[in-house]
């Protein structure tokens, strides 16, 4: 069945500014543009919205949906089941989150008590199934299953404090960032000092002993290489971030 913009907003819930921006970006492309010059959508253009909304849901921003729907491994039905396992890890997040309420109205009430671990507990299970949503594939390829699995199991241990402390020091990290991006040189003592802190940020993820200049290298070379990481960086500060960071920890892990 085909439909006009009109009625694909009025059947997907989007509005058509969206479907026309969507458009625009070279997302959703209309089947054809009829003799009136209305866009007309077919079944195909439909299934492709129901993913793009499906990838909405997850967080993704529409640039890494773009770059998933034009592989050309995409497949639908591998992209279904995808979907199908992040939306259960979701809801299984959810309700661990109702529970973490549940739990702390009744220590509120006195009814029972609650140790700081429980409390930040849900907030860090989502945390690593964000990272493992986005990154996932990536890094264990790079790093490998075992290596990332205990990676994970120390974070989901870290106390309340230490997870605070990677927040102190991640802010600060970004602040020297951007001093050495007003800079423009990764050699400055901004630069140096964010890639040292950067080095003190990662010994709380990584486990013990994997730490190496060469592996702390390559993984700031990968938020070069991958958009995705990229993005996290530049979006916290300004273009050009990932790349800063990358030739300052190049310099900070050759002279130390």
């Amino acid at each position: 069945m085909n439909y006009t913009i009109k009625q694909l907003s009025d059947l997907a819930g989007v509005s058509t500014r969206t479907l026309r921006y969507y458009d625009q970006i070279d997302l959703l492309k209309p089947e054809r543009i009829n003799q009136s010059g209305y866009r007309v959508y077919g079944p195909k253009q439909v299934d492709l919205l129901q993913q793009i909304l499906f990838y909405r849901e997850l967080a993704f921003s529409l640039k890494e949906i773009r770059s998933l729907l034009k592989s050309p491994n995409f497949n639908f039905r591998d992209a279904l089941t995808d979907h199908h396992q992040k939306l259960i890890a979701k809801k299984q997040h959810l309700e661990q989150l109702i529970r973490t309420v549940e739990q702390t109205l009744a220590a509120q009430k006195g009814a029972i008590q609650m140790t700081d671990h429980e409390k930040f507990d849900a907030f860090k299970k989502e945390k690593l199934a964000e990272n493992e949503r986005k990154y996932g594939r990536e890094i264990r390829e790079n790093y490998g299953e075992k290596t990332i699995e205990k990676a994970n199991k120390q974070f989901a241990g870290l106390s309340r404090a230490d997870y605070e402390k990677t927040q102190a020091i991640e802010k600060e990290m970004f602040e020297n960032l951007s001093k050495a991006m007003q800079l423009n040189d990764p050699a400055s003592a901004a630069a140096q000092k964010a890639a040292a802190l950067h080095r003190q940020w990662l010994f709380f993820f990584w486990p013990e002993g994997t730490y190496s200049k060469e592996a702390h290298a390559g993984l700031a070379q990968m938020y070069v290489d991958d958009p995705r990481f990229t993005s996290y960086y530049d979006t916290h500060l300004a273009n050009g971030a990932a790349k800063m960071l990358r030739d300052a920890v190049n310099i900070y892990t050759q002279q130390n």
